[in-house]
């Protein structure tokens, strides 16, 4: 009865510091330097259509917008602002009364005008954020816990390596970026697994199934010349395109290794506990198995994010009349060989997780 109500507890401060928290983030206009404005009004005009030069018609609705700073020295001082969005949004936005948006503000004699740079979203993030550890807490309450502190010491970590790479502006980031990933990978596994013999086994197996997969996607790309890879298609990217891609695909490949091999290596400790006399050429055996029934749907989940991405650009693609082979070379390619990429580490992990486990467990580790 106590150890429940302690969960309870547990929860109930989650969920109460979770409200304050979205509810500080809804009010938090005077921490931003841009200029924030809520719109009070908003009014449509007559719709028009329209049509562009490869025959696709859409329609325009013009909006006069009215609104009160948020934020900035004109705190509280009401602005007009006008607006255009089209029935597709493909490259605009439909505003409502009560929405909070960035805005360039161009001051007048008349009175203050401006231009929406786009929503404050902040508090949707937050709402999620709350919504996800809630959850995490309640339905898994100390490991939630640990999870929860492991991504944010990540995230912290991450936009640490972020901000070094661009105070240093250096061109051979990769470096930086796979050091990141050794420390995401035993900070993640200490703090999820303990500091024990299991998190060495997964560590290890990880660490091994990412650098061979990298390695070995590294030597094709260079024995094909980088052929058929648009690293410049890459969003943003404006230095070292192909630095950023292998950065990125390091990173994937990573996650997906790691999955596996916590599942492989936590079945084998867990065999091991109930038959201490299995050998290890069964343990290996067994964890081949495990990895083959799991190497599928990891692979296929893997696909689908990347599908998910790069969907609404395919068909924008598609949408201007482009052929399926320079829509693939430009939007998909990228992803396909991370995708590959990561695969090709899964299928690695089975036999290099399944070989620590079989040679480093010992009687009495599981417990």
């Amino acid at each position: 009865m106590k150890q429940l109500f302690h969960k309870n507890l547990i929860l109930i401060l989650t969920i109460v510091i979770g409200g304050l928290f979205v509810l500080g983030v809804k009010f938090d206009q005077a921490l931003y330097s841009d200029t924030i404005v809520k719109i009070t009004q908003v009014t449509d005009d007559k719709t028009e259509k329209v049509t562009d030069e490869f025959e696709n018609k859409d329609t325009q609705t013009k909006q006069k917008i009215s609104g009160i700073v948020m934020n900035g020295k004109y705190q509280g001082q009401k602005i007009v602002l006008p607006n255009t969005y089209s029935s597709s949004r493909a490259n605009d936005q439909k505003y409502q009364k009560n929405d909070q948006v960035f805005v360039t503000v161009n001051p007048h004699k008349s009175g203050l005008t401006g231009t929406i740079d786009g929503f404050k979203r902040d508090v949707v993030v937050a709402v999620l954020i709350w919504v996800a550890v809630s959850m995490l807490v309640g339905f898994m309450q100390i490991s939630g816990m640990i999870a929860v502190l492991s991504i944010a010491l990540n995230m912290v970590i991450f936009f640490v390596a972020i901000k070094f790479e661009i105070f240093v502006n250096i061109t051979n980031f990769f470096w930086i970026f796979a050091g990141i990933a050794l420390v995401f990978a035993v900070l993640t596994l200490s703090l999820v697994i303990g500091l024990n013999r299991q998190m060495l086994v997964t560590l290890l197996a990880t660490l091994t199934g990412t650098s061979l997969s990298v390695i070995i996607s590294v030597i094709v790309l260079r024995l094909t010349n980088d052929q058929g890879m648009h690293y410049e298609a890459l969003s943003y990217a404006t230095q070292a395109p192909k630095e950023l891609f292998l950065a990125a695909t390091l990173l994937g490949s990573l996650g997906a290794v790691m999955d596996e091999s916590t599942d492989i290596v936590a079945t084998l400790f867990q065999l091991k506990e109930e038959q201490p006399m299995i050998s290890p050429r069964e343990l290996f055996k067994s964890g081949r198995e495990v990895g083959q029934s799991i190497m599928g749907p990891l692979i296929n989940v893997l696909f689908l994010i990347f599908i998910a991405d790069i969907f609404p650009l395919a068909v924008l693609y598609f949408r201007t009349t482009n052929t399926i082979g320079y829509t693939f070379s430009w939007t998909m390619a990228l992803g396909v060989v991370q995708t590959l990429i990561s695969g090709i580490g899964i299928v690695i992990a089975i036999p290099v997780a399944s070989f620590f486990a079989s040679r480093l467990i010992k009687g009495g580790d599981a417990s």
